[in-house]
């Protein structure tokens, strides 16, 4: 079917060929305008007309094979609504005598039955719950792991510090063992100096028995004079 055609089906419930045409040509220009401007045009179970933004690309020509670097672009997109859908799905039947696509009813979009409203309600509190459930059982897996982890973090400092005191001690023994071998050696040396001491002491002693037998000496020859 093409505008002509078009026109010719709308003829009869417009009043005339001229009117059919004037209401196409005017319904059309006022959805390619909306949607050059930017503007989303709905039609309630028919589709809605938008203008999507397509960014720059790179395609191939079908006929050489060749890449071909695509520039950033608008292009217009409808989407059709879904009494559009179900009638062309076969799942509603068009009617005879009435307009195949119009708009719902007052009532019927405001929301589901009561029962189904319910029933949606407790899916939801389920939901909820079992969401906040699985919330707690990984937090408290994370306070596990966390505890897990720090009480290794601490053993491992301890031990740190267990290998650095140790070794801490060991440096220092060796500076224990030098005093004491310094020790040594001065005490060994008093001694070496003490001992020559002694001795020399030790000789002089008989020079003074030599001066006392000289003096009984010179005593007893006075005697006998």
């Amino acid at each position: 079917m093409n505008k002509a055609q078009l026109v010719e089906a709308i003829a009869d419930k417009m009043g005339g060929r001229q009117q059919a045409a004037d209401a196409v040509d005017a319904v059309l220009d006022a959805i390619v305008r909306a949607v050059v401007g930017g503007d989303r045009v709905s039609v309630t179970g028919f589709g809605s007309f938008e203008k999507v933004d397509r960014p720059a690309r790179y395609a191939r020509n079908p006929q050489t094979g060749e890449r071909v670097r695509v520039k950033k672009t608008s292009v217009p997109r409808f989407r059709a609504g879904q009494g559009f859908k179900d009638l062309v799905s076969g799942s509603k039947k068009l009617p005879k005598n009435d307009i195949a696509v119009k708009k719902a009813p007052k009532g019927s979009l405001s929301g589901p039955p009561p029962t189904i409203a319910k029933s949606a309600g407790k899916k939801a509190a389920a939901k909820k719950t079992t969401g906040a459930t699985k919330k707690a059982t990984a937090a408290k897996k994370a306070t596990g792991a966390a505890k897990k982890t720090s009480a290794a973090a601490k053993k491992a400092t301890t031990a740190a510090a267990a290998k650095k005191s140790a070794a801490t001690t060991a440096k220092k023994a060796p500076a224990k063992k030098s005093t004491a071998t310094t020790a040594k050696k001065t005490t060994g040396a008093a001694k070496k100096t003490s001992a020559p001491a002694k001795k020399a002491t030790a000789k002089k002693a008989p020079a003074k028995k030599s001066t006392a037998r000289k003096t009984t000496a010179k005593k007893a020859t006075a005697r006998k004079k």
